[in-house]
């Protein structure tokens, strides 16, 4: 993983066999970057995302493998207890151009994934809403 940052946007390369999630909060706590926008492109061929259950307050792991482009990667960089915190959904289209997508919970780059942090100054905390059982913005 390489990343750069040029004003409020942090660039960041995941180089091939490294783990999205963990490339980037690398790159985000290197580059004191706690609050943000990511958005991103790319390449895996081994990832996890969810579908939250809100009966069940889970999210329904769905695994995937075999060549996928990453066509969207959107989400947000907050923190939760003080601590870095990313929010991300993934979608990605397989050979036949098949999309799949939800809550990203980790995906293994295969070729590479170039994502843009749009930072802002400041830090946006989280806290567990009982009734929905997730992580919210603490407005």
């Amino acid at each position: 993983m390489k990343f750069q940052r040029i004003d409020n946007l942090l660039f960041v390369r995941i180089d091939r066999g490294e783990e999205l999630l963990e490339a980037l909060k690398t790159a985000c706590l290197s580059a004191g970057v706690k609050l943000g926008a990511v958005s991103g492109i790319g390449a895996t061929d081994d990832f996890t995302v969810g579908v939250y259950d809100t009966e069940r307050r889970v999210y329904e792991p769905l695994s995937y493998t075999g060549a996928h482009e990453i066509v969207a990667l959107v989400g947000n960089i907050t923190t939760m207890n003080g601590e870095y915190y990313a929010h991300l959904h993934m979608s990605a289209a397989d050979s036949t151009g098949r999309v799949v997508g939800g809550h990203l919970n980790r995906a293994v780059i295969s070729a590479t994934c170039e994502l843009t942090v749009t930072t802002a100054n400041g830090s946006l905390e989280r806290f567990r809403d009982e009734g929905s059982g997730l992580n919210l913005w603490d407005l």
